[in-house]
């Protein structure tokens, strides 16, 4: 689409708003769709050129919604803090839908199903963050929690915080995630140690690490299915 085209200057029939109105969100362009949530530009810039900039920046694309912070968000002419926070909101709300959509598919002996409720949350985030994810005697998904953030390393994961945790919602099945920012999921020789540890505080107080689970860009290895749990 050219870029010098303002809202104002398309045919009405083919503004953002009107499109969606005859032919569904699914006809409008990733900057036209943005266009929508923006509502309004600059002096010099239409909010459909707004959004094209927006989308030039970065990865070029709408993963900049996830990517860009709040301040780099602030930092494009047009877009001041009421418009930035829309936009992470619209980015955050775009992970929870995946998520839901997935949620009743998770089962506990299917790690396929556990890594792709998870993946839309984790596969993007620049750096490891440790999830653990609680499930009842039924194998239901009780609630999941952050349980560190930043290199997942046996020195720094304590094996008694996260099975306080287990213990506060009741669960006695577990499953770690975390990711690899780099995108390739295959286990480091500190993923062992931490899942081995783990492991062997689950056996002394009865609460199973059923898998850990790690996710890289649209990718994931689960220890149960590598058979690295023992």
């Amino acid at each position: 689409m050219d870029t010098h085209i303002t809202m104002k200057e398309m045919p009405q029939s083919e503004q953002p708003v009107e499109k969606c109105v005859r032919g569904g969100a699914h006809m409008l362009s990733d900057a036209e769709l943005l266009a929508v949530i923006l509502k309004t530009g600059t002096k010099s810039l239409s909010a459909l050129q707004l959004a094209q900039l927006l989308l030039s920046q970065g990865d070029g694309n709408l993963l900049n919604l996830v990517y860009m912070d709040l301040e780099d968000m602030q930092k494009i002419p047009g877009i001041g803090q009421v418009k930035a926070v829309q936009l992470k909101c619209v980015a955050e709300l775009s992970k929870r839908i995946a998520r839901t959509r997935r949620a009743e598919r998770v089962r506990l002996d299917n790690p396929g199903s556990i890594a792709a409720y998870y993946m839309e949350s984790l596969r993007h985030e620049p750096k490891e963050k440790l999830v653990l994810a609680m499930f009842d005697s039924k194998s239901r998904l009780l609630a999941d929690e952050i349980v560190s953030i930043g290199t997942v390393n046996a020195s720094l994961v304590s094996p008694r915080e996260i099975f306080l945790k287990a213990l506060a919602y009741g669960s006695v099945q577990i499953v770690l995630l975390h990711n690899h920012p780099s995108g390739d999921p295959k286990p480091s020789g500190e993923d062992i140690r931490v899942t081995k540890s783990v492991a062997m505080g689950g056996d002394l107080i009865g609460i199973a690490l059923v898998d850990h689970i790690i996710i890289g860009n649209n990718r994931y290895k689960s220890f149960r299915e590598e058979g690295l749990l023992g």
